[in-house]
């Protein structure tokens, strides 16, 4: 009766204990999901990830999503390790007449140009850093009016065998 006067329910040390331990996987469940070393572009195994956590003294922030606290863990984990966001693998088709402008603008925000085939239109493939996948969708689709497409092949650039996105 006490839960149903004062509307609170008391979680015990161990509950909170079991919880945080969770999220802590979670967060290094997705940092390792999301990242490579850049040397040898592999991705991290969990239990890596975990130690390395550990080792910077990572702290669990409950009120905080599991998302946002992995993409603080990967800047503090750039400090004292080899680690970064795995790039995209995006295809863009542009209109001929936008193409070579447009081009030039988003060449910076590429990292490495994988193809490129100019004949009715401009096609690239290429890879980008995933932080840069927002600027890009919003400079193709302005500069071109909606004739530009662009396709994500895949979500991240992984050396062993290339996951497709169906």
């Amino acid at each position: 009766p006490q839960i149903l006067s004062k509307g609170e329910l008391q979680v015990s040390d161990k509950e909170r204990h079991t919880q945080l331990e969770q999220m802590f996987r979670d967060i290094a469940t997705i940092v390792a999901d999301k990242c490579v070393n850049p040397e040898t572009k592999r991705p991290y195994t969990v239990i890596l990830i975990e130690r390395a956590m550990k080792d910077i003294h990572y702290s669990v922030k409950p009120n905080k999503s599991t998302k946002q606290q992995a993409l603080e863990v990967i800047r503090q984990l750039k400090e004292t390790m080899q680690i970064e966001r795995a790039h995209m693998r995006l295809r863009f088709i542009l209109p001929a007449k936008e193409g070579k402008k447009l081009k030039e603008k988003l060449k910076p925000l590429i990292k490495v140009i994988e193809s490129e085939d100019f004949q009715e239109q401009l096609e690239i493939v290429c890879l980008v850093d995933p932080g840069c996948f927002r600027e890009i969708d919003e400079l193709i689709r302005s500069e071109t009016k909606g004739k530009g497409t662009l396709e994500v092949l895949s979500l991240k650039d992984v050396e062993e065998g290339d996951e497709k996105l169906e």
